[in-house]
């Protein structure tokens, strides 16, 4: 199967065309929308929630990532193999914090290239038919490479907000102490493992289903209250 991460939004043509390019060459293949919202041309924030999100794919599932600000530039198209499930995207820092929890690495740079080649749209052009060719069995039209250095930066930092206003971090919730606290400007915020184990209204902090620390407020929004934004900063008290 084939997951999609991008920046893209769900509306306009991008997706569908990423999508009918992936119907063609590897037709009966299952297409999995698993993300298009991630914070635009933000590739480190980004790849934070690509890695929280890896968990939950699949051995030998390929992940075709985009959030590529530097689209036609000089930057390398890539296949990596992580314990075992393929991403396809730029090598631009995106799939730095999933690399840094793997346990196993193998890198590919991507040497085939197409007829035509947009150079505002290589998801389409590019990364779809090598990921395409990937899930169905086929080798890496590319050289073997050592692996782009993996790191950790990013994050102690909001990386996404999702439609409720809740702020979710970089950090891995089993980093923290239960009796941790964050600050985020001039608020400071204590745990709680539930919405309900706080008034309506009151700002707090807890581990999501991804396993990453989020800034919540019950029946409120978290962005809206604290002033968040993807990039504003949380620090570890």
């Amino acid at each position: 199967m084939i997951f999609l991460f991008t920046d893209f939004g769900y509306a306009g043509p991008y997706v569908g065309q990423m999508k009918a390019v992936l119907a063609a060459r590897a037709p009966g293949v299952c297409v999995i929308d698993l993300m298009h919202d991630a914070p635009r041309f933000r590739p480190e924030p980004s790849g934070h929630l690509l890695a929280a999100l890896g968990g939950h794919i699949p051995e030998g599932a390929v992940v075709l990532a985009v959030v590529d600000p530097g689209v036609g530039s000089a930057r390398r198209p890539l296949a990596l193999r992580l314990d075992g499930v393929w991403l396809v995207g730029p090598d631009n820092g995106l799939f730095l914090p999933w690399m840094a929890r793997a346990a196993s690495v193998d890198a590919w740079e991507i040497t085939w290239r197409p007829g035509r080649l947009s150079s505002s749209f290589h998801g389409r052009d590019l990364f779809a038919p090598v990921a395409a060719a990937i899930a169905l069995g086929q080798p890496v039209p590319g050289d073997p490479i050592a692996a782009p250095r993996a790191g950790r930066s990013g994050g102690l930092a909001v990386i996404y907000i999702d439609g409720f206003g809740n702020a979710m971090t970089g950090i891995q919730g089993g980093a923290l102490a239960t009796d941790a606290v964050l600050e985020t400007g001039p608020h400071r915020l204590s745990r709680a493992d539930t919405f309900s184990a706080v008034s309506p209204g009151t700002a707090f902090w807890y581990v999501n289903s991804l396993g990453l620390v989020e800034l919540a407020v019950n029946q409120g929004s978290a962005a809206t209250a604290l002033g968040l934004q993807v990039g504003s900063p949380v620090a570890v008290n």
